[in-house]
């Protein structure tokens, strides 16, 4: 009896290399051009005033980024802006502004140290809240919502509520629905705050704690 032995060979081919590109394209670095023309002012031809200090930027940089500057500088308000007089800002602190434009023509905040983040991330958010600027929205409340302790969340919590944050605002209850957690934050003058401005926000987090209650209740049973 003869015995016929087939054996298999498996050819793997070689799977060339990605040739190398002719042209690399770098990118994109159209921030940076901006940036340097607000460090340079060339051009510049808006100027503000927060507390004594001048800032002076460019009015069609500010509208494309900004539906709020758009109306202020572009819309039914250009007349009271195009005299040359500076527009005055008396309910901001000048870090904040400075901090403001730059995120404006870089698209990104500065840089600062990390103590300092949740709370210029703080008044970043009503910043931006109210020039309209949802990407710088976003990023604050990513920020904040890293930087949650028990002597902060309660009035991040209330921040959260007041400028329509709802990530930050689950953050916050799903950080204060552990008991041991609410129980330090209730005795913080950030939550007696949070206790008179927002109730009905008091309320909906007992109710969220008392069902997270039940439910591990449930499962010892």
């Amino acid at each position: 009896m003869c015995e016929v032995i087939i054996s298999k060979k498996i050819y793997t081919e070689d799977r060339a290399a990605a040739p190398r590109p002719f042209v690399v394209v770098p990118p994109s670095d159209m921030h940076r051009h901006l940036g340097d023309l607000l460090a340079t002012e060339g051009g510049a031809d808006v100027t503000f005033k927060v507390a004594g200090e001048i800032f002076r930027a460019h009015r069609y940089i500010l509208a494309a980024r900004s539906p709020v500057f758009k109306v202020e500088l572009l819309g039914a308000m250009k007349e009271s802006t195009a005299t040359g007089d500076c527009i005055q800002i008396d309910d901001m602190l000048v870090q904040l502004f400075k901090a403001l434009l730059h995120f404006v023509y870089n698209d990104s905040l500065p840089e600062m140290e990390v103590q300092e983040e949740a709370v210029m991330a703080q008044h970043l958010l009503e910043a931006a809240d109210r020039y309209d600027m949802q990407r710088l929205k976003l990023i604050c409340e990513d920020k904040l919502c890293n930087h949650l302790e028990v002597s902060t969340v309660a009035t991040t919590l209330a921040l959260a509520e007041q400028h329509n944050c709802q990530g930050l605002k689950e953050a916050c209850i799903e950080f204060l629905i552990s008991p041991d957690a609410l129980e330090a934050v209730m005795v913080t003058d950030g939550f007696e705050h949070l206790t008179k401005s927002c109730p009905a926000l008091v309320k909906e987090l007992m109710s969220k704690l008392a069902t997270r209650l039940y439910k591990r209740r449930k499962l010892k049973a």
